[in-house]
C-alpha cells in the first residue's frame, strides 16, 4: 500500500473579504503525480501558498502534516529544508547570471565556508543531466528559451535533494514540444521517487500523466479522480470544475450575419531590422464583417508579428504592401491611429502589456480611451466608475468591487478586464491574441460566449490561437501560418486538426 507524504486538513484561507479556502482537504501519495484541476479563483494557486510557507502558519486556519509530521512553515526556506519545492509560472531566475550560478543560488556549494565554483559547474552538470539538458552550464540565463529555462528550474529545485516538487502551469507559456518533453520528464522523476503535484488547465495533460487529480471549485474540495478507476477523463474533469456538464465548450453562434470586406491585406510584409529577416513575408487575407478568422501556425509562425504590423507597427517595422481598412488604404503610423481607425488589440502578454497589474479595474478599463470619460481634459470620476461597473457586470468579471487592485485577479478575470479595456475603445475589428491562455475551461465558455456575442453586434474578429480546438471551434474561416509566410485558407467547414498541421509544417 501506498505511503501518503502528504495531507492538508481542513485549510481555510481568508483575505479581505474573501474566503480563499474553506476546509479544503487534500492527501497525496507518496511517488504520485498528483494534478490540482478547477477554474480560476478556485483556490489552487492559494492552498500550494499555504503549503510552501509564503502563506505562513497563523494566516490560515487546519493543518498540515507532511511525512507524518504536522508542519509549521513560515517562510518558504523552511518547506525547502523538508524537501518541498514549488516552481511557479513566472521563472524565478536571474537572467543576467549563468545556468551553474541559478541552480546553486542560496544553495552554494563550499569549501572551508568558500565557495568552490569549479564543484559548482560539476555539480551543475550533473543535475542538467537528471533533466536531460544539454547546455553548457556557463550559459547566461537569458540566452536561453522559456522551455530550457523552465528545465533549470527544476534542476535547481533537484539540487537541494526535493522529495515533493510543486509545478504551477509549468506549461503554459512552452510550445508543443517543450511540454512534451516536460511531461516526460515528469515521469521519468516518478520513477526516481519524486512526488509531483501539478496545477494545469491543460486537461489533456491531466489525461496522460495524472495518477489522481484533486478538484477545486470556489475554495472548496469537490473530489479526487483515480486513474487507476478509470475517473480521468476531460468531460468528468470538466463536469465537476464548473458543477455541471458542459458538452460543447464552443459556444454554437445561431444566425450568422457575415457582411462585406472590412479588412484586407495585399502582399503584406514586415521587415524586422534588428532579427534581419522578415517577420511576415507577403501576406493576404481579408476580413469580413461578423465574422471571427482564426490564425494558426506553430510557435515562432509570424502570428503575433503580422497582428503587430497591422494594429499601428508599434514593433516599428518596415513594412510593404497594402493595409486596406473600410475600404481605404491605410498606413498606421502609431496604434493611436489603429484605434481611431475602430481597430483594438488584446495582447497574449496580459501581464506584461495589456494590464496595470498595480492599478485597479475602473482605471485599466478606461486606460484605452480616456477621452471618452473627460470633460475638458479632465477625467469624470463618475463616469469612469459607471464604465467599470458595465464591463464589470458584463463580461462577469469577478471580483470584490471595480476597486480590486487587477494583479489580485485571476488569470481569466485578469483577461476580461483586458477585453474589457479594448470594448471601450470601440472598435469594429478586434484582435484577439491568445485569447485563454492560462484561464481555465469555465473562464473560456464566459470568453467564447462574449465573442459571440460581439459578432452578433457586428464586430468582426481575428483570432490567434495556438489551441487547434479553439481555432477549429470558433472560426469561419483559418488561415494558417509558417515562417512568417500564410501557407493556406481553410474554410471552417473543411478545416481539421491534420489540415492545419500540414499546412503549418511546410
Amino acid at each position: 500500500m501506498a505511503k501518503t507524504i502528504l495531507e492538508m486538513h481542513n485549510i481555510t484561507k481568508t483575505f479581505p473579504g474573501v474566503k480563499a479556502l474553506s476546509n479544503v482537504n487534500f492527501k497525496v501519495e507518496e511517488g504520485e503525480i498528483h494534478f490540482l484541476v478547477g477554474e480560476n479563483g478556485a483556490g489552487k494557486s492559494t492552498l500550494m501558498k499555504v503549503l510552501s510557507g509564503v502563506y505562513p502558519y497563523g494566516e490560515y486556519d487546519g493543518d498540515i502534516v507532511y511525512q507524518g509530521k504536522v508542519q509549521q512553515f513560515n517562510k518558504i526556506n523552511d518547506s525547502v529544508d523538508v524537501g518541498i519545492a514549488i516552481i511557479y509560472q513566472e521563472l524565478a531566475l536571474f537572467p543576467d547570471l549563468p545556468v551553474y550560478e541559478n541552480i546553486y543560488l542560496g544553495n552554494e556549494v563550499k569549501q572551508n565556508g568558500v565557495i568552490n565554483w569549479n564543484q559548482t559547474i560539476v555539480k551543475a552538470k550533473e543535475m542538467l543531466k537528471k533533466v536531460n539538458l544539454k547546455v553548457n552550464p556557463e550559459v547566461l540565463i537569458k540566452d536561453l528559451g522559456v522551455g530550457k529555462q523552465q528545465l533549470i528550474e527544476i534542476a535547481k529545485a533537484l539540487s537541494k535533494d526535493v522529495k515533493l516538487l510543486i509545478l504551477d502551469e509549468p506549461t503554459a507559456a512552452l510550445n508543443e514540444d517543450d511540454s512534451e518533453n516536460l511531461l516526460e520528464l515528469i515521469k521519468e522523476l516518478k520513477k526516481q521517487g519524486i512526488t509531483c503535484i501539478m496545477i494545469s488547465h491543460k486537461l489533456k495533460e491531466v489525461v496522460a500523466i495524472a495518477d489522481k487529480a484533486t478538484v477545486l471549485r470556489d475554495g472548496e474540495t469537490i473530489c479526487t479522480l483515480d486513474a487507476k478507476k478509470g475517473e480521468i477523463n476531460e468531460r468528468t474533469i470538466i463536469k465537476n470544475m464548473v458543477g455541471r456538464e458542459m458538452n460543447n465548450i464552443y459556444p454554437e453562434r445561431e444566425n450568422k450575419k457575415i457582411g462585406d470586406t472590412i479588412l484586407e491585406l495585399h502582399n503584406w510584409s514586415a521587415y524586422d531590422s534588428q532579427l534581419g529577416r522578415h517577420v511576415v513575408k507577403d501576406a493576404n487575407l481579408h476580413l469580413r464583417k461578423g465574422e471571427i478568422i482564426g490564425i494558426a501556425g506553430l510557435m515562432g509562425a509570424g502570428r503575433t508579428e503580422l497582428a503587430l504590423s497591422m494594429f499601428g507597427n508599434p514593433k516599428q517595422y518596415k513594412l510593404t504592401g497594402d493595409l486596406i481598412v473600410n475600404q481605404q488604404k491605410r498606413n498606421f503610423k502609431h496604434t493611436s491611429d489603429a484605434i481611431k481607425e475602430g481597430m483594438a488589440y488584446v495582447t497574449e502578454d496580459r501581464k506584461g502589456n495589456g494590464l496595470f497589474l498595480l492599478q485597479n479595474i475602473t482605471n485599466n478599463v478606461s486606460a484605452a480611451k480616456l477621452k471618452g470619460i473627460a470633460n475638458s481634459g479632465i477625467i469624470n470620476d463618475n463616469e469612469e466608475i459607471k464604465v467599470a461597473e458595465h464591463y464589470k457586470k458584463s463580461l462577469h468579471i469577478k471580483a470584490s468591487s471595480i476597486e480590486q487592485m487587477v494583479g489580485k485577479l485571476s488569470g481569466g478575470n485578469q483577461q476580461k478586464v483586458s477585453l474589457g479595456k479594448w470594448l471601450f475603445a470601440g472598435p469594429n475589428i478586434l484582435i484577439l491574441d491568445e485569447p485563454t491562455r492560462g484561464i481555465d475551461v469555465g473562464a473560456k465558455f464566459e470568453i467564447y460566449s462574449v465573442m459571440n456575442e460581439l459578432i452578433d453586434q457586428g464586430l468582426s474578429i481575428i483570432m490567434i490561437s495556438s489551441e487547434l480546438g479553439e481555432v477549429l471551434g470558433m472560426s469561419d474561416r483559418v488561415y494558417v501560418m509558417a515562417e512568417g509566410e500564410i501557407k493556406g485558407e481553410l474554410s471552417g467547414e473543411e478545416a481539421d486538426q491534420e489540415k492545419i498541421m500540414e499546412l503549418a509544417t511546410q
